[in-house]
């Protein structure tokens, strides 16, 4: 019975260390010193939540830089995602983040990528196929990439500045701001937040 008492007495004082102190103390801890990406980064304009600088966003609008290519179309919900039963129901697929992960040999992949290069042509005359960014068609792991290349954003600068009115010169501005290099110097690729840019274009948009 001493035994079993004592084996009882360790397994209340574990779970109330690991199971309410050391979640409450992480918790208070990181909303204190980390509260912004705790919370996940989000991105608040004039108080409304417009984004997470860790989540992607499918932007169609030639005024604004295009991100990567997402299987899970950035995890929200279209139309196309839902489905309807007789009665009306309407039932919800549940997308989440990943990718196709389509080899490169498979034809419905193949098609997407031409689809995409034509549909980047369209957009970009002065751009060759062969000089477009390969992150620009190709699709994270997550799906949900927030960053491109600083050269995939260079190949859009024209374009854009050509949509939004904006000079060239201003764009790349923004552009170089909002870079960031190699985490730590060592880790990962430099890389451009589509979001935040974008975002400094629509602000720039709507001061003119």
């Amino acid at each position: 019975m001493k035994i079993i008492k004592k084996a009882f007495l360790v397994s209340i004082v574990l779970m109330i260390l690991c199971g309410i102190v050391y979640p409450l103390a992480i918790t208070g801890i990181s909303q204190l010193a980390l509260n912004k990406k705790a919370n996940g980064s989000i991105i608040v304009v004039e108080g409304k939540e417009v984004g997470s600088e860790l989540i992607g966003q499918n932007f169609t609008d030639p005024k604004y830089f295009r991100g990567r290519v997402s299987g899970v179309n950035y995890n929200t919900y279209t139309e196309e995602d839902t489905k309807v039963k007789e009665d009306g129901t309407r039932i919800y697929g549940g997308v989440g983040s990943g990718s196709q992960n389509l080899a490169p040999s498979n034809k419905a992949l193949q098609e997407r990528v031409e689809k995409d290069i034509e549909d980047f042509l369209k957009f970009h005359p002065g751009v060759k196929r062969e000089d477009i960014p390969t992150d620009l068609l190709t699709s994270s792991g997550s799906g949900l990439d927030p960053n491109i290349s600083p050269e995939a954003a260079k190949v859009q600068i024209p374009a854009v500045s050509k949509a939004s009115g904006i000079s060239e010169e201003k764009i790349g501005k923004i552009v170089d701001k909002y870079t960031q290099g190699k985490s730590l110097k060592i880790f990962g690729q430099p890389r451009v937040n589509v979001l935040k840019v974008n975002l400094e274009i629509a602000s720039m948009l709507k001061s003119n």
